[in-house]
């Protein structure tokens, strides 16, 4: 195995096309003829090179300019990749798994469709942990993604590969999908910006509709607000979401001053260590001093809902076993790692339990929706505690040692996913004391994308971002 110095920072920013320019940046660029999609592109593919052999981050990579999406569109010749869980055509899906072969993708899923819509150019794909299972992206026999802000922790998961790369200048911003953090655990970890927006905000998959309740929405994992508010802009465009308010492309903070819920340690009871603490108040005195009524709230979930989040999870991991082999003729759920064994061996001894956990977690958003009731939004951290090192959650690691781990370290983003509420990952001021990012999360009522974009702005402007550059 490759040994890492575990202070080692990895970053791509260099002197070329794409400087230091975000995608909306980028795509201004691309459009006053200043550089052109293919000098990107190929700028964006040796700076892929250059810091994936240290962080592990990409499954494949297409260097032909081929896979450009055209000339249209807000993010026209940015450069991009997308996450291993989603077809695109003519690169394999591998899901993260070792249980089968990858074959070809016939067609574009129509998420990637959507994601193509914006003009992005996709120069491969991301890995993830095995079916997006962990909040880590390691694996049993291969290299783990690494945090590029240091090496020796993880890059979070299940988007870890996206993360990465968006984190160490490779490409300004890569797809992400969230079914219980996946876009907010690697936002808060790698210093990004993530939003999940809320259910049916941008096309779902057919394996979603098919389930009792669909936790999974895709988006971007972004170094900037602007970023994803012109993302979530450019796939409204290319497909209205029936039912919901329209977003519209927000460009900025709103005059309006909101009441915000804010709460420390989460409603399962995992208490929050003292770096993700001192984040939090520090952004509840920051709101507090830009003008916002902040409280603390508290979140009257049932007492179930961790068990049966979990049974559900399982419940997934199991239905994988079943249908493998849709995936490819070789698949073998056996060659599984111990994660997702673990979690469908589980299921198998509460199957029964199913209708009583499907029908409670559906009754969750009656309970989510009172907490709303006189709030705008609520705060918490995104994660437990801070980022750990790689190894601390490994498929490899004792699977009743690994599950308490987890939910000592997931428990605030799985409630968004169940309910199906939009929330948001944004880096807080303070980072570790090894000088890791932490991220805080906001999350709004059903198709309150406008209102998170706007505190983001708000907090971004306030005090900009740390750049890994600049470390």
């Amino acid at each position: 195995m490759t040994t890492f110095d575990e202070r080692t920072i990895v970053h791509a920013f260099r002197d070329d096309s794409l400087g230091e320019h975000d995608a909306v940046g980028l795509a201004e660029a691309i459009r006053r003829g200043e550089v052109s999609p293919a000098e990107v592109a190929r700028d964006a593919v040796e700076r892929v090179r250059a810091v994936d052999a240290r962080l592990g981050a990409v499954q494949v990579q297409v260097d032909s300019p081929a896979h450009a999406a055209g000339t249209g569109g807000a993010f026209a010749g940015v450069p991009t990749f997308v996450k291993d869980n989603t077809d695109y055509q003519g690169l394999p899906t591998g899901h993260g798994s070792a249980a089968f072969r990858p074959r070809p993708a016939r067609r574009h899923a129509p998420f990637a469709q959507q994601l193509l819509s914006s003009g992005v150019t996709v120069l491969g794909k991301t890995r993830l942990p095995e079916f997006g299972f962990n909040a880590s992206t390691e694996y049993d026999g291969a290299e783990p993604v690494r945090n590029p802000w240091n090496t020796g922790y993880s890059a979070g998961g299940s988007s870890g590969g996206s993360a990465a790369l968006v984190a160490a200048g490779a490409v300004p911003v890569a797809h992400a999908n969230d079914g219980g953090g996946s876009i907010r655990i690697p936002a808060a970890c790698c210093g990004l910006v993530g939003l999940k927006p809320t259910r049916g905000r941008v096309v779902g998959s057919e394996l979603g509709r098919r389930l009792p309740i669909d936790i999974v929405s895709d988006g971007i994992v972004s170094r900037s607000v602007r970023d994803t508010a012109a993302f979530l802009a450019a796939a409204e465009t290319h497909r209205r979401s029936p039912g919901l308010p329209p977003i519209g492309l927000v460009e900025g903070p709103s005059e309006r001053r909101l009441r915000i819920g804010f709460l420390l340690d989460s409603p399962n009871g995992a208490h929050t260590d003292a770096a993700t603490r001192a984040a939090v108040t520090e952004t509840v005195a920051t709101l507090g001093r830009l003008g916002h009524t902040v409280e603390p709230v508290e979140l009257d979930l049932d007492p179930n809902f961790t068990s049966d989040f979990l049974t559900y999870w399982g419940m997934l991991s199991f239905l994988l076993g079943v249908t493998g082999r849709s995936l490819g003729a070789d698949f073998d759920r056996r060659r599984m790692d111990a994660l997702c064994q673990g979690l469908r061996e589980d299921y198998l001894r509460n199957w029964r339990r199913t209708p009583g956990v499907v029908r409670r977690l559906k009754r969750t958003k009656e309970a989510h929706a009172a907490s709303f009731r006189g709030l705008d939004l609520v705060m918490s951290p995104v994660l437990a505690h801070t980022t750990p090192p790689i190894g601390h959650l490994s498929p490899n690691v004792p699977y009743s040692t690994l599950m308490e781990r987890l939910l000592a370290y997931v428990a605030f983003t799985p409630l968004d996913n169940i309910v199906g509420t939009p929330s948001i990952s944004v880096p807080a001021v303070s980072a570790t004391a090894d000088g890791l990012p932490i991220g805080v999360m906001f999350s709004a009522a059903a198709g309150g994308e406008r209102k998170l974009l706007e505190i983001a702005f708000e907090l971004e402007a306030d005090r900009p971002f740390r750049r890994i550059q600049d470390r």
